[in-house]
């Protein structure tokens, strides 16, 4: 692609996607900040910002039903990534559960080191909508050294568990796995081992989050054309909220620069509908987004794509687990 972005990448009209007129696709909630691993692809360890939240390295429970209630609302997505492992947080269980009995969507990024048969047991029963399993890597050494501080045959284990657990339970769980795209990493060859055990693998771009080192990328080429500014979708369909309730414009500002209000003091519908917000929208979709200090300096902006996306991946592994499901059956019968 270089410095021309394929079509399945953009769109010829841009603005609000239709499911997120009133409320947002899915909340993107940092709900620790706090990790049991040092992988080096992590902004988080590479910076001081976990240091800016050693007051509230949880996500409260007031605030998680706050978001939870008003997700379930729209039938929007809770999902629980940034920050650090979200299963470190001491009510992880049970607060995922409750976002799914009010109608909410879940989508929990993970580890996967924390699992017991228990925890993830309650969370297929609750037909957690997906989780994914942060890997990088198909062997021990690799693992060693893109997840460091974790234990590579306790991931196998407990992936391992997952997929049997949710096969039993007939869950309606869906369970990829992912990898970034990174120098030391034959992602390749991490795709091949991951794939047939899960629903589906995906290959993520290496970000830098204005953090990390862009040279550790081993794929740069870009889906969104940089020079030509096209609008960033994040603002489209999603925002990000903090463990203190602060609601971020998007997912590259993961210190918090910007502050669009608090889920304690204005409903998340409100702020969506801001004029802060619009005033991202607007620029951006005048080809004028470059004149935001925030977007200007963003170099993940160029990995924004409209269509190679979460709601991609959604679509593509309940095919794929179904697809298996049935192919299952026939074998059976």
């Amino acid at each position: 692609m270089g410095n021309s972005a394929s079509p399945v990448h953009e769109q010829k009209t841009y603005g609000i996607r239709p499911e997120a007129k009133d409320f947002p696709m899915m909340c993107v909630l940092s709900f620790v900040y706090v990790c049991n691993a040092q992988c080096p692809n992590c902004p988080y360890t590479n910076s001081s910002i976990r240091s800016e939240y050693i007051d509230t390295p949880f996500m409260s429970e007031a605030s998680f039903k706050i978001i939870a209630d008003q997700c379930g609302e729209y039938g929007a997505w809770v999902r629980l990534s940034g920050g650090g492992e979200p299963m470190l947080h001491p009510k992880a269980v049970e607060l995922i559960v409750y976002a799914k009995e009010v109608g909410a969507k879940v989508g929990l990024i993970t580890n996967g080191s924390k699992f017991t048969k228990e925890s993830i047991t309650q969370l297929l029963e609750a037909q957690v909508d997906m989780i994914e399993f942060s890997v990088d890597a198909a062997d021990s050494e690799t693992y060693s050294k893109v997840r460091k501080g974790l234990n590579w045959e306790v991931l196998l284990n407990n992936i391992n568990m997952t997929i049997a657990l949710r096969n039993k339970l007939k869950s309606a769980t869906k369970i990829i796995a992912s990898g970034v795209n990174q120098i030391g990493v034959d992602i390749d060859k991490v795709a091949r081992f991951w794939e047939y055990k899960v629903d589906n693998f995906q290959k993520r771009k290496y970000l830098t989050w204005g953090i990390n080192d862009p040279s550790e990328s081993a794929d740069t080429m870009a889906y969104l054309p940089p020079e030509e500014f096209i609008p960033c979708p994040f603002i489209f369909e999603r925002l990000n909220i903090d463990s203190k309730g602060i609601v971020m414009v998007c997912g590259f500002d993961i210190a918090a620069k910007t502050n669009l209000g608090n889920i304690h003091e204005k409903s998340i519908k409100e702020i969506w509908h801001s004029e802060e917000f619009e005033y991202y929208r607007k620029k951006h979709l005048e080809g004028k987004g470059n004149q935001i200090e925030l977007c200007s300096n963003c170099p993940d902006w160029k990995y924004r794509s409209w269509k190679h996306n979460y709601w991609k991946i959604v679509k593509v592994s309940e095919e794929n687990k179904e697809k298996r499901k049935k192919d299952k059956h026939d074998k059976s019968t």
